[in-house]
């Protein structure tokens, strides 16, 4: 049965008809090759996944705090111990000769974690998080600390935190399926060896921990446990890297422009019919930038990136390439050699936005037409916020404003996908 017409019939059911109908289709998937993980190696059993977010990193001490004796074990020493901390008393942590001190007590090598005896009831710098933490030595005395919690534990904030407090609870409720996705997708295709899935901030999602959570946000992951969004043919789908961004503004652009991934037809550039108008970055502009600044931040950009256009002389010019609903996609840098650079749509905001100082000026999306003056580069006709692939949250509160359900909502965002039970 074709995708389409099995999304049609899906929508036209009930939520647990859908459900179960999403978990017949998980039972017969077969093996799948390719980057998108497939379902079958999901936690069908029930159990919640695990997510490993970096809260912390490169630090050279680290306050705690608990309101009960947490555990902890280190790699030297696997056994379990119980730390003894009274209420409200700072413990410091740090390494030394690459050995954990936890005030001035010596505990051993390696990697240190830390399990509360109770959920949230031990603070680091500060903030309380579901699930434990691991400090994970980097070198020098350094090291990270990553809060190992399962994945709704960590939506509850992650949704609170991407979206306004007052928007409506199938907004909520559509970000959580997304944001579950594109969570699971780090999570299984992180780098070997590699300590951590996400950041906590807008290279991932934004994170909050406990005291960012909200009853609308809770509620919102508690309805959706569990349902993510899928593509592939039927039978065979899979989870992909579910990007979502602020405004669109009214024209989208597929994860392969905007960030040279794979080709993905779940993330293809498509109109919203100006839904995400209610953005106050909807319209933008005009953004002048002289070009001497422009060069230095592109230049900057290039050599941290180790792109070829670090060695960038001069700019002559910046004409762009736009896709087939007219988004600029590509951009064309001329330095006064004559030397073509070609970035694409977000290394080019990346760039223009790298290490602003006196002049503060910055794009809030790549939606942009361009004026080549000779001394300045003059951005005209800006729309949307982000990068624009995807999910647009305002266009989703729009939706549910109209009514739309949440399902309908993650669906619209992403054409010829289904939602699909993951555990």
């Amino acid at each position: 049965m074709p995708i389409a017409r099995m999304s049609h019939l899906i929508l036209g059911m009930d939520a647990m008809k859908r459900l179960t109908l999403a978990l017949f289709l998980l039972c017969l998937m077969a093996a799948l090759s390719g980057c998108n993980p497939p379902l079958e190696e999901s936690h069908l059993d029930g159990s919640v996944p695990i997510v490993r977010v970096r809260i912390l990193d490169n630090l050279s001490e680290l306050s705690i705090t608990a309101a009960q004796p947490p555990t902890i074990s280190v790699s030297s020493d696997p056994a379990l111990r119980r730390l003894n901390v009274a209420d409200d008393a700072v413990v410091r942590i740090r390494l030394e000769a690459d050995r954990w001190k936890l005030g001035n007590a010596a505990v051993g090598a390696g990697v240190l974690t830390i399990t509360p005896a109770a959920e949230g009831s031990v603070t680091v710098n500060g903030s309380a998080y579901r699930g434990a933490y691991r400090l994970v030595p980097t070198g020098d005395g350094r090291f990270d600390v990553v809060n190992d919690v399962d994945i709704d534990g960590y939506l509850k904030s992650v949704v609170s935190k991407e979206l306004y407090r007052n928007w409506h609870p199938e907004t909520y409720k559509a970000q959580a399926i997304v944001a579950r996705t594109y969570a699971l997708y780090e999570a299984k295709t992180a780098s070997t060896g590699k300590h951590f899935d996400l950041y906590p901030d807008q290279r991932s999602q934004v994170y909050g921990g406990i005291g960012a959570e909200t009853e609308k946000s809770r509620q919102a992951v508690d309805a959706t446990a569990g349902i993510v969004v899928a593509t592939g043919p039927a039978g065979v789908e899979r989870i992909f890297k579910a990007y979502f961004s602020s405004a669109c503004g009214g024209v989208s652009q597929n994860s392969t422009d905007a960030f040279g991934d794979r080709p993905n037809p779940a993330t293809a550039e498509q109109s919203d019919q100006g839904l995400c108008n209610g953005s106050p970055k909807y319209n933008w502009g005009p953004v002048v930038l002289a070009k001497a600044e422009a060069v230095r931040r592109i230049k900057a950009w290039g050599t941290a990136k180790g792109n070829p256009i670090q060695s960038l002389s001069g700019l002559a010019r910046i004409d762009i390439e736009p896709n087939s609903l007219g988004r600029p996609v590509r951009f064309y840098i001329t330095d006064d050699k004559g030397t073509r650079f070609m970035l694409r749509s977000e290394e080019m905001r990346n760039a223009i936005n790298t290490d602003p100082q006196t002049d503060q000026t910055t794009l809030p999306s790549s939606f942009v037409k361009i004026i080549n003056d000779p001394a300045n580069i003059t951005f005209v006709e800006g729309h949307g916020h982000g990068h624009g692939v995807g999910l647009c949250q305002w266009a989703s509160q729009r939706r549910a404003e109209l009514g739309m359900r949440h399902e309908d909502i993650v669906l619209a965002a992403y054409p010829n996908t289904v939602l699909a039970r993951a555990y």
